[in-house]
């Protein structure tokens, strides 16, 4: 009897202690049909002939919490409809550990989050998750992290990429040897404010380094109806190559109104420097770049990296349709940030977005207009596209 009893106690004591852990197990399936070839990231010349192209995401993601740590396991393949044999023994090569990391309760208000993860901060202007691309951006990096009671908080990163020695061989912008960040946060009232402090260091299989410090300041004021967002970044250091840069800078400013419950009115303003005879051009390094100027991704998408600078002037609004429609309007107007101010184009930009029972259709379309200065551009400029998202909870156990 008393053995019995033992055995009962045993099973009460581990059920309760599975009852303080939580454990979910979800997925992701993101098909995307573009098309390109016509004026997505690039002019298209005149005579040449656009495709269609699908690709898909397709990820689990599990996350298992106790009151001491959170570990996450994301696996995730990234492939292009065709791009494998129907009868083939082999993959793509595209699946992976898209995301592997743990948190680690240290104190009350501190932990410590190490692995494979995404850095995503403010409006996601200069560090972003970059969730548009099917792939998506993570970073190898510790993190301690601090929140207090009273809402401010502080994160501390460090990365350090070698393998095999202590060189690392792929010296680009969108990517490093060594990144360092310390990013801070709090609330005034109806302002909210964050400092970002970046240093990058590049290195190209010799043992010459080259680093880059990025900082500045977002900002965000809730006035009610009326909302105002800003950043103001400067970068200072030596891009990749030691190629100098001494005070290159972005700023911005964008401004909010709910006119209504279904219509809410956009304006904004960016201004990023360009190339000098002193300095090469700012560039916004790990952010969600495909968010800003222009979903076209006509500006620093893996382009205009060091070249005249760009103001970004537009004007948009959202919308939120009947039977569960939302539509977002927007116009660019594009021109060099140099003393010369050359025109660069313009570009529309349209979302039509539905929610279903679990699942969401999203549809885009865009048009962008040369400047009379290009020559030999197809008289159609365009990108359009059409995903689907379903985000299965396979598991959920508390």
């Amino acid at each position: 009897m008393m053995k019995k009893q033992y055995i009962i106690l045993a099973i009460l004591l581990a059920s309760f202690q599975f009852a303080k852990a939580q454990f979910t197990l979800e997925g992701e399936f993101r098909p995307r049909t573009e098309l390109f070839g016509n004026g997505q990231s690039s002019t298209a010349v005149d005579g040449s002939t656009p495709w269609l192209q699908t690709s898909l995401r397709a990820a689990i993601n599990a996350t298992y919490k106790t009151e001491s740590y959170t570990v996450y396991l994301g696996f995730q393949e990234v492939f292009l409809f065709g791009d494998r044999p129907q009868i083939s023994i082999a993959g793509n090569g595209n699946f992976r550990v898209q995301e592997a990391w743990a948190d680690i309760k240290l104190a009350d208000t501190w932990s410590f989050k190490i692995g494979r993860q995404p850095l995503s901060y403010d409006d996601q202007r200069i560090l972003g998750g970059l969730d548009w691309a099917q792939q998506a951006r993570t970073h190898d990096i510790g993190i301690f992290k601090h929140t207090s009671k009273s809402g401010f908080t502080l994160d501390a990163g460090y990365s350090l990429n070698t393998y095999g020695d202590n060189i690392y061989d792929t010296a680009t912008l969108f990517s490093y040897r060594e990144l360092g960040f310390i990013h801070a946060n709090k609330s005034f009232g109806k302002l909210n404010l964050s400092g970002l402090l970046l240093n990058t260091t590049y290195q190209n299989g010799t043992e010459d380094t080259s680093s880059l410090l990025t900082a500045g300041l977002h900002a965000k004021l809730n006035l009610g109806k009326l909302g105002f967002a800003g950043n103001l970044y400067i970068q200072d250091g030596d891009r990749v190559g030691d190629v100098a840069v001494d005070g290159a800078s972005l700023f911005g400013l964008d401004a909010t109104y709910k006119a209504s419950e279904k219509v809410t009115l956009l304006a904004g303003f960016e201004s990023i420097s360009g190339k000098t005879d002193d300095s090469a051009a700012f560039f916004p390094l790990y952010g969600t770049n495909h968010k800003f100027n222009g979903l076209m991704d006509r500006f620093y998408v893996g382009n205009h990296a060091n070249a005249g600078g760009l103001v970004d002037l537009n004007i948009g609004a959202g919308f939120k349709l009947p039977k569960g429609y939302a539509l977002n309007v927007k116009f660019h107007s594009f021109k060099e940030q140099s003393l010369t101010k050359e025109d660069l184009g313009s570009e529309l930009d349209l979302v039509l977005a539905k929610g279903f029972n679990g699942f969401k259709l999203v549809a885009g379309y865009s048009q962008f207009f040369e400047p009379s200065s290009v020559t030999g551009a197809d008289s159609t400029q365009n990108w359009a596209w059409a995903m689907l998202v379903i985000q299965p909870k396979f598991l959920s156990a508390k």
